[in-house]
């Protein structure tokens, strides 16, 4: 499970880099009721701000500036030393994006890219450790990784954040799916997953490997109905996975990616 504590190299905290804010703070509003508090004074340009659930802040939004990139989510990874982890990711073949920088008080941040092209960051707390609500309806409950080398994804993130793996054979004979659980926690504690896949299959991000989250709901069939709603779609599902729950793939009006998942216990 994710929880709010700052566990190094557990997740932490996420945001959307979106086209349209207002358009965004709406479609996850009707999705997954978050409320929108944007950042500046009242009647200044919507250009960033936070998501909240019951009060409690879940996520960050802010507008897409990227030259050439696309509209997608991106996940924290708490880390004790933003600079120790960017000689890391360096060291491991991965690129720095952005570097170590300090947000105020609130913590220090960097941006990574891994060797096949997953995009990750680090959050280094200071007087915010992150997300204020997780593994509950409406908050970050797992997080995932697709890319065309899982061996290599292992590698990395291993060397990286320390991360424990395991490895267990998908129904069906759809393959392997990795587990992943921060250094020195037990199982209870695993926080995401990876998956191989061609890179024919990973088209959204013109094949590079792409991270995305999983987002608990009370009902995956009414999630799916709101995103289609107000105009998202569905990349697949809504389906039963066993010992999981149900869960869809879906994409906001900007064709950033995430899951929606009511746990099996739930469902």
């Amino acid at each position: 499970m994710i929880t709010t504590d700052p566990t190094p190299g557990a997740p932490c905290w996420l945001d959307l880099g979106a086209p349209d804010v207002p358009a965004a703070a709406a479609f996850y509003g009707a999705v997954l009721g978050w409320e929108y508090e944007a950042m500046g004074g009242e009647g200044e340009e919507m250009e960033g701000g936070m998501f909240k659930k019951d009060g409690k802040t879940v996520a960050g939004l802010g507008k897409l500036s990227e030259e050439g990139a696309r509209s997608a989510w991106m996940i924290y990874y708490t880390v004790t030393d933003a600079d120790a982890t960017t000689q890391a990711v360096e060291g491991a073949g991965g690129t720095v994006r952005v570097p170590p920088r300090d947000l105020g008080d609130w913590g220090r941040m960097a941006q990574y890219t891994d060797p096949s092209g997953g995009q990750f960051a680090a959050w280094q707390p200071g007087q915010d450790v992150g997300f204020e609500l997780a593994d509950e309806p409406g908050s970050l409950s797992w997080t995932e990784l697709y890319t065309s080398d899982a061996a290599a994804a292992r590698q990395f993130y291993g060397s990286v954040f320390g991360w424990q793996f395991s490895d267990m054979e998908m129904p069906g004979g759809g393959g392997t799916y990795t587990i992943i659980t921060p250094a020195g926690k037990t199982e209870d504690r695993m926080q995401g997953g990876l998956m191989q896949l061609g890179k024919e299959d990973l088209s959204l991000a013109d094949g590079r490997a792409y991270w995305h989250p999983v987002f608990a709901v009370d009902d995956c069939d009414a999630a799916v109905a709101a995103v289609t709603g107000n105009g998202g779609s569905v990349q697949m599902g809504p389906v039963d996975a066993e010992g999981v729950g149900r869960l869809a793939v879906c994409l906001d009006r900007s064709k950033a990616d995430f899951v929606v998942l009511t746990p099996s216990s739930q469902s």
